[in-house]
């Protein structure tokens, strides 16, 4: 398993070889992906900063699988904590060879964003 790492915050634990892991976080659908998505409030990444991958800890690593098992209905899940996402972007469900992506961080909940504003 790989992690991205953003200006030394682990973002995201990809659960594929360390080529997978380049392809995906690097491609440009994820980058839009990260850009648009927020955190406390705040962007992912700002586009600039370099995104690295690396091995992943045992520490995230077994938060991936706890995050994975929940959101398969067999632990206590909070959505707002973790989420898990399909590595390919907008794939069936019968593609269960992709590679599975669970972010680290929280992820800002979209309704909060427009409550906002």
């Amino acid at each position: 398993m790989f992690t991205l790492e953003i200006d030394g915050t682990a973002i995201a634990v990809i659960n594929g070889d360390e080529a997978t892991a380049r392809d995906l976080f690097t491609c440009d659908g994820f980058k839009e992906d990260i850009r648009s998505l927020t955190t406390a409030g705040k962007p992912i990444w700002n586009g600039t900063s370099e995104l690295v991958i690396r091995k992943a800890s045992e520490d995230e690593i077994e938060e991936f699988e706890d995050a994975l098992a929940a959101d398969d209905g067999e632990g206590d899940f909070e959505a707002d904590d973790h989420h898990a996402a399909d590595a390919a972007s907008g794939a069936d469900d019968e593609e269960e060879d992709e590679a599975d992506i669970v972010f680290l961080v929280d992820i800002d909940d979209e309704d909060d964003e427009t409550l906002d504003a």
